[in-house]
């Protein structure tokens, strides 16, 4: 009669078999809590921006928006005006910029790091940090360089949609306004985060048409946010570059160095499942001599 192998130690994988903690799949990305954690603390910082700016006056970012309407001229590129004469000659158009302005940021850009997290976890970890690097520095610059968008600057001839036309959109209400930073332009995250996401999807999806449609995305977002006067040409510009070198940095880091930066998380857990794995009153090897 065959003997039976003995089992192994509880919490070690059997020999030639598949450890049912380290299949692969979701629980391989960090925890929820944990993601959950690092969204109140930058939005914590981006409310702090705001309650700055208030103390110091919005004086600056009516200054800084004269100097970048002023170089846009000298480049060549100040195209928000005329954008936004056009979108209003077409009301629908300009009902259904502002609600994709006041919602597709946050919707798309939380539904695609869920996604990753669930189906792409092996992606996830740089992904995530490029996103959280960019935003940080962007967070950074609201705070030093308050910019007044161009629906603020009704002498240019400028004109929010949203006022005109009393429609839905990100500050409608008295209350929606109060809660978010209107002075934090430069850099538009609109932009940078519509880059992200239009990246990720577009290399991480299988289907032609979901690849198509991530890249339609960013331009789309890019007319939305001039044609709206919420943001100037450059605040573009600067968000994209900023989310394009955040994700350089990140890959590089976690492909280049991965055992520094993903290694040392799993490496703790498996020192903690050890342990954990460890009978009560089981007497420990000494480590004396």
């Amino acid at each position: 009669m065959a003997q039976t192998a003995p089992a192994p130690p509880r919490g070690q994988p059997r020999p030639g078999g598949r450890d049912r903690d380290a299949r692969p799949g979701p629980a391989t990305a960090p925890a929820v809590w944990r993601e959950l954690l690092l969204i109140v603390v930058f939005y914590t910082g981006y409310t702090l921006t705001r309650l700055v700016l208030v103390s110091d006056g919005t004086a600056p970012a009516f200054r800084h928006a004269e100097q970048i309407l002023r170089f846009e001229r000298f480049l060549g590129i100040d195209v928000e005006l005329g954008l936004n004469q056009t979108l209003l000659h077409v009301p629908w158009l300009a009902r259904t910029a502002n609600v994709f302005y006041a919602t597709a940021h946050f919707v798309i850009t939380i539904a695609v790091v869920v996604w990753v997290w669930r189906c792409r976890p092996a992606e996830y970890r740089w992904l995530r940090t490029s996103l959280i690097t960019a935003t940080a520095v962007a967070l950074l610059g609201f705070w030093l360089y308050p910019l007044a968008p161009p629906r603020f600057l009704h002498a240019e001839g400028f004109v929010d949609p949203v006022t005109a036309l009393h429609s839905l959109g990100l500050y409608a209400s008295d209350a929606s306004g109060t809660l978010t930073n209107q002075y934090a332009a430069m850099p538009s995250m609109h932009a940078g985060w519509a880059l992200w996401c239009g990246f990720v999807v577009a290399r991480l999806a299988s289907r032609r048409w979901v690849r198509v449609a991530a890249l339609l995305y960013p331009a789309t977002t890019l007319f939305v946010i001039l044609s709206t006067a919420n943001h100037y040409v450059l605040d573009a510009v600067v968000g994209m570059g900023l989310i394009g070198a955040s994700l350089g940095l990140a890959w590089l880091a976690y492909h280049r160095c991965p055992a520094r930066w993903s290694g040392l998380p799993g490496r703790a857990l498996a020192r903690l499942r050890q342990q954990h794995a460890s009978a009560p009153g089981t007497p420990r090897e000494s480590s004396a001599a």
